[in-house]
């Protein structure tokens, strides 16, 4: 039996093995292929790998274009997205959680319920609020829409339910207040969950395309998913250029999970026992 065991774990290891090793085979494609010149890349005859690798697309991407600054534009409205969700959602979570108040189950179904709309259907609206504020062409016209995540207050509270209710009130027979509470207690108790969704959140604010496309006119303003189209157009033939652009902003990402890789997978373990 244990033998038998031995070959299952085997085969699944060596299964799993090889579905990650073809996962990640488009993203090796792209790093090699920033490495080619764009001459060996149109011909057609080109191998897997370069024959002489050029960093010729690295240095257009950094020197004819405001690259830095779009990556430091995505950076900040990706931070402060993500900050002020998992901030929103932790604290939303928890008084829908652990408090009671009049049409209170009302009000988390219409939060529910927004889970639902496609963001197409309030493009538009949200356009014009935008505009109305006169934040079109600004950063914050990217940050005020997504300051407050429905999934991240749903998810917040699914999990702050479980904290025994005890442990809360003796915390406030020591004289804790509730902001003071949900920083020392709760806060450290539903890290896992935090650590998850800040990591989504980082990735959907750093990968949005489309309202960055229609509220950002300014090519200093853009942000790195409108840099690939700003290169894709611009310079038509040059993959290289495109694929280097590519790989650099896949980079921060890259970065981000391994950060949190251990508090990730908890995290995600968690919300399946759940």
């Amino acid at each position: 039996m244990h033998r038998r065991s031995i070959w299952f774990d085997g085969v699944i290891t060596a299964v799993l093995a090889g579905a990650a090793c073809i996962m990640l085979l488009p993203y090796l494609w792209m790093v090699l292929s920033s490495l080619k010149s764009n001459m060996e890349i149109v011909s057609g005859s080109s191998t897997f790998f370069p024959r002489q690798a050029s960093l010729e697309g690295y240095r257009t991407v950094l020197l004819d274009a405001p690259f830095v600054k779009w990556l430091l534009n995505s950076a900040v409205t990706s931070v402060v997205i993500t900050v002020a969700t998992l901030f929103t959602s932790a604290l939303s979570g928890y008084i829908f959680a652990k408090h009671q108040f009049k049409g209170k189950k009302l009000l988390f179904v219409l939060i529910l319920a927004t889970m639902m709309i496609p963001f197409q259907v309030i493009m538009i609206p949200t356009y014009l609020i935008t505009a109305k504020l006169g934040l079109v062409d600004n950063l914050l016209a990217i940050i005020l829409p997504n300051l407050v995540s429905s999934y991240g207050v749903f998810l917040a509270k699914q999990f702050i339910e479980d904290i025994p209710q005890d442990l809360l009130d003796a915390a406030r027979m020591d004289g804790a207040g509730e902001l003071r509470l949900m920083v020392r207690i709760v806060a450290p108790l539903i890290l896992p969950m935090l650590s998850a969704l800040g990591i989504f959140t980082f990735m959907n604010s750093w990968n949005n395309y489309l309202w960055p496309l229609i509220v950002l006119n300014d090519a200093r303003k853009m942000t790195v998913p409108l840099a690939l189209v700003y290169f894709n157009g611009t310079h038509l033939v040059n993959y290289n250029v495109v694929m280097s652009a590519a790989v650099l902003i896949t980079v921060p990402v890259i970065v981000v999970f391994l950060i949190f890789q251990k508090q990730f997978i908890k995290g995600l373990t968690m919300t399946g026992m759940k």
